[in-house]
């Protein structure tokens, strides 16, 4: 038993497949630097306390940097049979300073420096998701102002509508990813509150500063009950949870890519290093990006009820479930990681195609309300302006025309309210520019909205 820090109280050694079961060292050893970093932190308070000697918890910050150092460059690998990444780091420190490195431990547990750790690692996470989607938010708001007068049809029920510009549409996703920093954000508000100090479960009966801990290491507060502050992993599952609705948003936006570069929309074309081929069709050009993207969504969706089932029955305090918090977290982690960077060039390199877009806006009669404003706007009332709308739909049906088309004299069989000026009321370019509330997708309404946008990121 003299390998393990924990020895003493066992008389046997235990079996080589709790030994594999129970290791955490594969998966938690990327939280390293958070463990060194909170280590030191540790060890001058000790010291600063008078709870070791002010020169040997030098030495242990000392030794503590000479460890990061050569796990840095490369002349310290982790040791594959350690139990976790925080006995890994005891017993090298141990290794090289002896009686020393045995004192670091002192007035902490294993459970509340792996909440510490977390804490740390996660909020370093949640800063590296939210400068990807900040780069992403400025793609898309490039790509708009690129786009501001790019007429398309935008849908209900997947069918054809009313009228927008790719402007309009690329912004209501601006205004998702805009909530997703929002939620981020938020959720870093509960990360960065320093758990250090509450022991196995009920603190200790050494002379610590927890606030002083607090402060080397960045932290806004204490927790306030050691109980909680070793169980706690509500802001893991937060964290997944944003990562979650996130991964949501980039699943739609990626269900619509995937349609608009089918041969039945052909509103975009991806570039040729973001797509694939087929093994036996030469002809096909394959979105498989945003087809992973949409698949991965649901791999997130999992690592989330992961964290949610595994914490719905534990009990105060600590429990070992609470070691499976790590697996699911930092593939939530990963995975959007990985589908932002994938996703930002993909997106930046994309061909839209103006033309096809405007050609599928003048078909599926999408100006009707605008006709029937039209007539709203001459006195007649909403209701009675839809049903005359909805007849003349049917006319053109039946005629093979459209509303653009269809003869003066049709119209007026209706009503005499229409005049020849209505072809100017039901035009596209009408349709969309004359759409200036707030939000809408006229050209200066959607400035607007980038501006919004810009500002708040």
């Amino acid at each position: 038993m003299a390998g393990k820090m924990w020895a003493g109280r066992f008389t046997k050694e235990v079996d080589e497949r709790v030994n594999d079961f129970n290791s955490s060292i594969s998966f938690d050893h990327r939280m390293y630097k958070q463990d060194i970093e909170g280590s030191m932190a540790h060890a001058t308070m000790l010291g600063e306390c008078g709870i070791i000697d002010i020169e040997e918890s030098k030495k242990i910050v000392e030794g503590l940097k000479g460890i990061l150092a050569d796990i840095d460059s490369g002349k310290l690998e982790f040791d594959p049979t350690a139990e976790d990444v925080h006995m890994f780091v005891e017993a090298e420190l141990t290794a090289r300073l002896g009686d020393t490195g045995k004192r670091l431990h002192t007035a902490r547990s294993r459970n509340d420096q792996v909440a510490l750790d977390i804490r740390m690692n996660l909020k370093v996470e949640a800063d590296e998701i939210i400068a990807l989607v900040k780069e992403l938010e400025n793609t898309i708001l490039n790509m708009a102002e690129k786009h501001l007068s790019t007429v398309m049809p935008g849908y209900t029920h997947m069918q054809r509508a009313q009228p927008i510009t790719f402007a309009h549409h690329l912004m209501a996703y601006a205004n998702m990813l805009l909530r997703d920093l929002g939620r981020l954000d938020d959720c870093k508000k509960r990360l960065n509150i320093m758990p250090l100090g509450s022991g196995a479960l009920a603190s200790t009966t050494y002379p610590i500063n927890r606030q002083r801990v607090c402060d080397l290491l960045g932290f806004d507060e204490i927790t306030q009950n050691s109980l909680d502050g070793v169980s706690d992993r509500d802001f893991c599952i937060e964290l997944a949870s944003a990562i979650s609705i996130l991964m949501m948003h980039l699943s739609r936006f990626s269900e619509e890519i995937i349609m608009w570069c089918s041969w039945e929309f052909k509103f975009v074309e991806l570039d040729d290093a973001y797509a694939t081929g087929s093994s036996i069709m030469p002809q096909k050009k394959n979105p498989d990006v945003t087809e992973l993207i949409r698949g991965k969504t649901g791999r997130v969706y999992g690592d989330l009820n992961t964290l949610l089932v595994m914490m719905k029955g534990i009990p105060l305090a600590y429990n070992k479930d609470m070691q499976e918090d790590k697996e699911a977290i930092f593939d939530a982690i990963d995975t959007v990681k990985l589908c932002l960077k994938t996703f930002i060039p993909m997106l930046d390199t994309m061909t839209v195609l103006k033309d096809n877009m405007r050609n599928a806006a003048a078909k599926g009669f999408i100006n009707a309300t605008d006709c029937a404003d039209y007539l709203v706007k001459k006195g007649m009332p909403f209701r009675d302006a839809y049903k005359i709308t909805g007849t003349l739909v049917h006319t053109c049906i039946e005629l093979g025309c459209t509303l653009e088309t269809l003869p003066l004299e049709e119209y007026k069989k209706l009503t005499e309210n229409f005049d020849e000026d209505v072809y100017d009321a039901i035009s596209l370019d009408t349709c969309v520019m004359q759409r200036k509330a707030a939000g809408g997708p006229a050209p200066e309404s959607v400035k607007a909205q980038i501006a919004y946008v810009r500002e708040k990121i």
